[in-house]
């Protein structure tokens, strides 16, 4: 007879690259799961998969049994929803993927006021350098940046400007920059995640009043089919910077930058409360460099549960308004 924990056990085996890391999402020493494993083969007659010293590969029978307990470990999850009248009583597991520093600074105290709300409920928070696409089983995905993928719906938190900071005790000993060009003769500083060019740094110029009046005038919009209106900024241009230090880690980069070591570019939820608290010092404020969307996605727009329904109005919530009360800050 199958279980529970073997529909667990396939489902894990399936999304993980190896024996070690499935027994890291089910909370099992390696041996214990593959103690597992073998007993489930022996109670089919199946062989389920093949091992070999760095890799786990499904065979033909174990990708099916992986499929089948993935659909029933869904309708299962989803039988409390059936009952729940209330989303004042949530029950259930739900979990949330995001990146390793703004999990770890934004949702996480907000995952430890859901647990205090709902105590019956159970909460996973699986940080990640890239949570997307790597979205593996999650129910709700924080992502930094564009998303292109029709099959999951996005709901913007914050625009999430990217601002360019340096210590006062820098900017002191080396200068304040009038402009993006100007940067080519500091030390820079960048930080590599997703795939980016991380030395190419994108920006364009507020336009002043007289730039606006400009845009109206029947010259500037003569054979023009769109409705250009008022824009706020100019053309899109491009930097080159050659970096004096490198980091994977947005937290050390900003670190580097605090100490005096030179400019970062940095989004804005990270590096706030560094200005606030004069460790650091924003420049060319006149300039947007390429925003990065705060995100939250889900799988569809139908058929949430209740539970992720009312995590996400919470996290929107909650979110928006650190969003709100840092943009409103004198």
């Amino acid at each position: 007879m199958i279980k529970v924990e073997d529909l667990q056990l396939m489902a894990a085996l399936a999304q993980s690259r190896s024996l070690s890391a499935a027994a890291r999402s089910l909370n099992l020493t390696p041996s214990a799961l593959s103690m597992r494993l073998r007993s489930l083969e022996a109670g089919l007659g199946l062989a389920l998969a093949t091992r070999t010293a760095r890799r786990l590969s499904l065979t033909g029978d174990g990708e099916l049994l992986a499929q089948e307990a993935a659909v029933l470990l869904a309708r299962i999850e989803q039988l409390p929803d059936m009952f729940q009248r209330s989303s004042q009583h949530l029950t259930g597991g739900l979990k949330i993927a995001a990146p390793f520093g703004y999990g770890r600074q934004r949702i996480a105290p907000l995952m430890a006021r859901l647990a205090r709300l709902h105590p019956q409920l159970k909460l996973q928070l699986d940080l990640r350098e890239t949570p997307w696409p790597d979205r593996h089983d999650a129910d709700i995905v924080v992502h930094i940046g564009s998303v292109r993928d029709s099959s999951w719906v996005a709901r913007t938190i914050s625009e999430n400007q990217r601002w360019v900071c340096a210590s006062p005790v820098y900017l002191k000993k080396h200068g304040i920059p009038e402009s993006p060009r100007d940067l080519l003769k500091h030390a820079c500083i960048c930080i590599r995640e997703n795939d980016e060019d991380v030395s190419l740094w994108h920006f364009r110029r507020q336009l002043d009043k007289q730039d606006k009046k400009d845009l109206r005038s029947p010259k500037a919009t003569a054979g023009d089919d769109t409705d250009m209106g008022v824009r706020e900024f100019g053309a899109r241009e491009s930097l080159r910077i050659h970096p004096c230090l490198v980091s994977n880690d947005g937290g050390t980069a900003r670190y580097w930058a605090e100490q005096g070591l030179g400019f970062v570019l940095r989004s804005q939820w990270d590096v706030e409360d560094a200005v606030r608290q004069g460790k650091l010092t924003r420049v060319l404020d006149a300039w947007q460099f390429d925003l990065a969307p705060v995100m939250l996605l889900v799988p569809s727009r139908k058929g949430l549960s209740t539970r992720v329904q009312v995590v996400l109005d919470f996290l929107i919530a909650e979110l928006g308004t650190q969003a709100r009360d840092f943009s409103g800050a004198g």
